[in-house]
């Protein structure tokens, strides 16, 4: 994905995430964070298994 989101601003959308996490969960809670479409979509293509940590997240979302 070439406009991945800002790193500091994912993460800052993923706070109170316990880890391990699911896409399912994070896609979640970045919502009721209020993430806009582009973090969300980027969260939903990433690959369906348990991250677990925000630096798991991140390059997950750098990757995709």
């Amino acid at each position: 994905m070439s406009n991945s989101p800002n790193p500091i601003e994912l993460q800052k959308h993923l706070s109170g995430v316990d880890y391990p996490a699911s896409r399912d969960d994070l896609v979640r809670t970045a919502k009721e964070q209020g993430a806009d479409q582009e973090m969300i979509k980027a969260l939903q293509s990433i690959p369906d298994r348990e991250y677990d940590g925000p630096n798991a997240v991140t390059q997950a979302v750098s990757r995709s």
